[in-house]
């Protein structure tokens, strides 16, 4: 977008300025802000450069970034490098949609509201569920959303989270937890999945909700009907954190008894950017559709009779004011929740279904590959993208020589779980076989 460039104000826009406030320079603005408050000395920045300078330098230190353009990547855990089809940058970069906000004035805002409920719509057919909102502002944040919910829901005081829950996931709840001042229980793995006995038996009258990740953080397909069944006997409700690509083969959750399910769209036409923005959804059942928290637009008719969108159920105000709150959330990620919109729309349901085919066709083909070298894959259950690798050397140090050799490689799983030289692969419809075989090649050469 070079046609746009930053103005500064000039010498003259400033004497201007500060003749209209009649003082004599810009310190005095500051002059009710004690000494020993300011800094008094200059900031340790560089000098300002000429902008042709400034691009140059930037676009060299851009170059340091190992891509997946340039680069073979094999690392997911939560971000992960899938196709996305040239229209949705094309739809999404319309100024109309680029630079709106809130649509509050719904008679202004036809389009952007009725890009919204169709981003619900696909929401709730992926999900099983009967509503969803407009989107928070990603995957973790929506399930702090939705543990906060299901304390409100039960007046109990504890939740159950799975460890094969993401790590930052479950950081977040404990974060969130804190302030809303109800307590966090993890429940251990057995192998690559959540122990159901250990759930069974921690579950207590207190908990209010079950948390499970699905695919779950191994990429392993977790038994949802079973913890369903355990939660449901102490009357806790099941919040599911889902990836939505698998959702186009898995059965959905809301068919296996889920309460509330929450999730990232970045795997759904949002690039990686170096982590972020991403777009959280939430949807649940009828019963709970007015404690969903940010914004949700529903379907109505004008005047005339002919169809139109509208906020609905609430208003963004609710959670300013803190004593009417059900959450603290009220921005959305309109943009990014478009694009995952535009995405869906674009591949369609078939596409879709084939996608995420291609997701478990080509983990498997990698998964058999690594075996038949001699390595040994730690999923016991049956996984969608991701697997756990056993290696015989730091991953740490093997990620280092892959990446001289043009790869990018998985997640050490050593820092969140203690598990000693295993890492998480990550295998999308971008990989290709040369690619796959080529990395086993370089992994078998190191190990040695």
């Amino acid at each position: 977008m070079n046609e746009f460039r930053y103005l500064p104000d000039t010498a003259q826009d400033q004497k201007e300025m500060l003749d209209f406030l009649e003082i004599g320079s810009v310190e005095e603005l500051f002059s009710d802000i004690p000494t020993h408050l300011t800094l008094n000395e200059n900031l340790a920045i560089p000098s300002a450069l000429h902008e042709s300078e400034l691009t140059k330098k930037m676009r060299k230190l851009a170059a340091k970034n190992a891509t997946a353009h340039e680069y073979s990547l094999f690392l997911g855990a939560g971000t992960y490098d899938h196709y996305i089809p040239s229209v949705v940058d094309h739809v999404i970069s319309r100024s109309e949609f680029y630079t709106a906000y809130t649509p509050y004035q719904a008679e202004a805002s036809q389009g952007e509201l009725q890009a919204l409920f169709e981003f619900q719509s696909m929401v709730c057919e992926l999900t099983g569920m009967d509503a969803a909102n407009s989107s928070l502002y990603d995957g973790f944040t929506s399930l702090g959303e939705a543990a906060t919910l299901a304390i409100g829901a039960t007046k109990r005081s504890k939740i159950l989270i799975s460890k094969a829950v993401h790590p930052q996931g479950r950081e977040v709840l404990q974060t969130v937890a804190k302030g809303q001042e109800y307590q966090v229980e993890e429940i251990d793995l057995l192998n690559d999945s959540t122990n159901l006995s250990l759930l069974a038996e921690q579950l207590d009258h207190e908990t209010a909700a079950v948390v499970v990740q699905y695919p779950n953080f191994f990429g392993s397909v977790e038994d949802l009907a079973a913890i369903k069944e355990l939660a449901a006997s102490k009357k806790a409700l099941l919040i599911v954190m889902a990836n939505p690509l698998a959702l186009a083969l898995l059965e959905s959750p809301g068919k296996l008894g889920a309460d509330i399910v929450v999730g990232d769209m970045q795997p759904m036409g949002l690039a990686m950017n170096f982590g972020g923005p991403h777009c959280g959804y939430f949807a649940v059942k009828k019963k709970h559709m007015r404690k969903i928290p940010g914004r949700i637009v529903g379907q109505t008719t004008d005047t005339e009779g002919k169809r139109g969108f509208v906020l609905t159920l609430q208003a963004r105000e609710q959670h300013i004011r803190r004593e009417k709150a059900t959450s603290y959330m009220s921005s959305n990620q309109a943009l990014n929740a478009l694009a995952s919109s535009v995405f869906m729309s674009a591949l369609g349901k078939e596409g879709l279904q084939k996608m995420a085919q291609l997701n478990i066709e080509k983990a498997a083909y990698m998964a058999k590959q690594l075996e038949s070298k001699g390595f040994s894959i730690k999923n016991k259950a049956a996984f969608f993208n991701e697997f756990i690798l056993q290696l015989n050397k730091p991953v740490g140090a093997i990620n280092q020589e892959l990446l001289q050799r043009g790869f990018i490689g998985g997640y050490d799983l050593e820092p969140d779980y203690g598990w000693e030289n295993e890492v998480l692969i990550a295998v999308t419809e971008q990989r290709t076989k040369e690619e796959i075989d080529q990395f086993i090649e370089a992994l078998e050469g190191m190990t040695k």
